[in-house]
């Protein structure tokens, strides 16, 4: 995994299991790689990772059975996606707009590339109801 310069290492692995998780790499209730063991994956301290892991489960994104390990929550995906919704929504989507305006790109255009992404890419999870 490369690592950007711009936000801590433990959100960027935070990331990196919200997006295992919603692609169904790591399903509700399955067992996830021990600290130690996703420190060493990523070749990062295991107290970092342990500090990712601590923040997804304040998220409700992962739970620790003591002794056992951390697994993922039964509405992970439901609880990833909702978080990533309001960051994208409020953070990055105005970011998008700037530079739309910026560039002089109207929603017709990105109205007609995303049509084709989407159906060059299909939907790569299905979302619980």
């Amino acid at each position: 995994m490369e690592f950007k310069d711009n936000e801590a290492i433990y959100l960027q692995i935070a990331g990196y299991v919200s997006e295992l998780i919603l692609r169904g790499k790591w399903p509700p209730d399955s067992k996830i790689p021990s600290v130690r063991e996703l420190a060493g994956d990523l070749q990062v301290n295991p107290n970092t990772v342990m500090r990712t892991y601590e923040l997804l489960q304040s998220q409700d994104v992962l739970y620790n059975k003591r002794g056992i390990g951390f697994f993922v929550a039964p509405a992970a995906v439901a609880q990833v996606q909702a978080a990533r919704r309001e960051r994208f929504l409020t953070q990055e989507l105005p970011e998008v707009f700037r530079t739309m305006l910026l560039l002089g790109i109207g929603l017709p255009e990105v109205q007609r590339r995303y049509e084709e992404f989407k159906s060059a890419h299909p939907q790569p999870l299905t979302v619980p109801s």
